[in-house]
């Protein structure tokens, strides 16, 4: 196998996230639930023998040594020794600085393609170690399901969600994570969340590392995002966006914004929420994935 074509990447949505310390390094501790959606990046990748990482389409608002896919190539020939290089087309269909983790998932996929493509045979956790290094995002994307994380986002427990449909939208903002987070404002002090108290309504609450997660979440009737007025404070396309859904749900901005989404019982509910919507945002409706397309690609 030299090729590998149409490798999904696909985008996240927090159905909410608490902020509940900062760490002395200037990390923020969190609690969040990452559900992973059928909006998706692509990637091709083809192996090299000569050893170099090329990407012959690079984003052109992304400095070369900031583009996490090439990033997480090198980082992984590195600590592998491997000598197989690679050449990566990326096109991107979830919108940079939207909340959704593109850049973190592409990063992941890179892992997950390389390791198959290059023969290097790492396990799940092998390449989870390596994906804290580049973003607190991307070890969930390598985690391969939809999860309860804590710490910077790195510990990880498995959530078992319903089937919804989401409406997402995009403001036509890039909202900069760093600037979120960096706020004065920001609240910094939920109170952690009790298992007990965010499984009261699961139809099927599970033990030990699988949770069972019943309405209540995906109705965004639990938790909420501490970002989110932070972000609609200092980018009022947000704000709109989120009233916009309001007339059809609960509507909750996803990571440090920019996009809002709302959950739905089926797909026509969700059509019916982006019907008519502004010009100048992008809308999208998205099934819930229960797993990530590629999570068969290594072994646990």
């Amino acid at each position: 196998m030299t090729v590998l074509r149409d490798c999904p990447a696909p985008a996240k949505l927090n159905l909410f996230l608490h902020v509940t310390g900062r760490r002395a390094d200037g990390y923020h501790l969190l609690e969040t639930a990452f559900q992973l959606i059928d909006l998706a990046d692509t990637l091709h990748l083809e192996r090299r023998a000569d050893g170099q990482i090329l990407r012959p389409d690079p984003l052109p608002e992304v400095a070369p040594e900031d583009d996490l896919v090439t990033r997480a190539a090198r980082l992984l020939q590195r600590e592998t020794g491997t000598h197989w290089g690679a050449s990566i087309r990326l096109e991107k269909r979830i919108p940079m600085g939207g909340g959704l983790g593109g850049g973190s998932s592409d990063a992941a996929t890179t892992l997950y393609a390389l390791n198959r493509l290059w023969e290097l045979g790492l396990d799940r956790a092998q390449l989870m170690r390596l994906g804290v290094r580049l973003g607190a995002d991307v070890p969930f994307f390598l985690f391969g399901q939809n999860a309860l994380a804590r710490g910077i986002g790195e510990e990880l427990e498995a959530l078992a969600t319903p089937v919804r449909h989401f409406a997402v939208i995009y403001p036509g903002v890039a909202v900069p994570t760093a600037a979120v987070f960096g706020a004065p404002e920001l609240t910094r002090n939920t109170v952690p969340i009790k298992i007990a108290d965010f499984c009261a309504d699961a139809s099927n609450p599970g033990s030990g590392t699988t949770l069972g997660v019943g309405r209540g979440v995906l109705a965004q009737g639990f938790g909420h995002n501490d970002l989110e007025p932070v972000a609609v404070a200092r980018y009022p396309a947000v704000g709109a966006a989120l009233q916009w859904l309001a007339r059809f749900g609960a509507p909750r901005m996803s990571g440090s914004g920019a996009c809002v989404f709302c959950a739905f019982e089926s797909e026509d509910a969700a059509r019916r929420a982006l019907a008519g919507l502004p010009e100048r945002w992008s809308g999208w409706v998205c099934a819930g994935l229960s797993h990530h397309p590629l999570a068969s690609w290594t072994r646990a």
